[in-house]
Formats: C-alpha cells, sequence, structure tokens
C-alpha cells in the first residue's frame, strides 16, 4: 500500500494513471469475490482504500487551484 506522503509527492498524471490501475484491478477483485475464487479478502479493502486517498488528494489539489484563482 503506497504511503499519502508518497502519493502526495506524484504529479497528477501518475496518480490519474495509478486510479486507473486500481480500478481494474479492484473490478477484478470484484470479479473473483463474486466468484469464491478471492482468497486474500483484504486485498480488496486495500485497494478501495488507496482508490480514496488518491481521490482525496486530487479533490485537494482541485479546491487548492480554485482557491488560488
Amino acid at each position: 500500500m503506497a504511503k499519502a506522503e508518497d502519493l502526495r509527492a506524484k504529479s497528477e498524471d501518475e496518480l490519474s494513471g495509478r486510479l486507473l490501475d486500481l480500478k481494474k484491478t479492484q473490478l477484478n477483485l470484484r470479479f473473483q469475490r463474486a466468484s469464491g475464487q478471492l482468497e486474500n479478502t483484504a486485498e480488496f479493502m486495500r485497494v478501495r482504500r488507496e482508490i480514496a486517498q488518491i481521490k482525496t488528494i486530487l479533490h485537494q489539489r482541485g479546491d487548492a487551484a480554485v482557491a488560488q484563482a
């Protein structure tokens, strides 16, 4: 799992790319869970948490850009 400081150091393009990868992973995990093949259920929560962290950072950067304008 990526630490929040590591995520904040990345550019918006890097974060967007990571977000896309995580959403694909989440979709695959969802299929595995539905078919009973998911062995590590904690992985599902880890992915959800990292998606939330990235979305929060992107949202905060958007708010900061609006506040400066």
